[in-house]
């Protein structure tokens, strides 16, 4: 699984903008990024998680060891000056493993779940959420939210497809990946 992440941890390297007063990853010390990495959930969720970092190859390494079954990880986009790290659980782990490796459909048997405590990016284009970046498509900054890695259908659960006024959507909708997105800061969750 640490392999297989390694691309989704580095995804968005190829149209990252150096602006603001971020700091790439590379240039942190590795506590700070172990500290990024955790800053993704509540800390009820994040001080017994796991932490995977990019080695000197990109290739994600456990570096803290978990004991309630979440890992975090630094970064999704790899978007220095906001960076989006994320903590997920085991199922969500084969989500993203699916997603990276482009298999067919996620790997989870058991609906998983996700924090992005600082927020996170999506790309659309003509109305509709994308997966990957496409020519003239838009990066859009999300919020503080969470996600149920399960798939959601539109048509059954009549949840929107995009972001609106009640915080909820399904993201990727129509595709094996489509999940549930909660504009819900999981901070504030108690």
């Amino acid at each position: 699984m640490c392999l297989g992440l390694a691309g989704f941890a580095i995804a968005g390297e190829k149209g990252t903008k150096k602006s603001g007063g971020g700091k790439d990853l590379k240039a942190m010390s590795q506590e700070d990024q172990i500290k990024l990495a955790l800053s993704a959930a509540p800390s009820r969720i994040s001080q017994g998680a796991a932490v995977l970092l990019p080695d000197k190859d990109g290739k994600l390494v456990e570096v803290k060891k978990g004991t309630n079954g979440f890992t975090c990880i630094p970064t999704v986009n790899n978007r220095p000056a906001e960076p989006d790290p994320m903590c997920f659980d085991a199922a969500v782990g084969q989500w993203v493993d699916a997603l990276v490796n482009k298999k067919d459909k996620p790997g989870n048997t058991v609906p998983g779940i996700s924090y992005m405590a600082r927020g996170g990016y999506h790309w659309e284009k003509d109305g509709k959420i994308l997966m990957e970046e496409v020519p003239g498509a838009k990066l859009v900054k999300e919020p503080p939210h969470w996600m149920m890695m399960w798939p959601f259908d539109s048509k059954e659960t009549r949840l929107p497809t995009l972001p609106n006024p009640s915080g909820v959507y399904i993201m990727f909708d129509g595709s094996p990946f489509a999940h549930l997105m909660v504009y819900q800061d999981p901070n504030k969750m108690k």
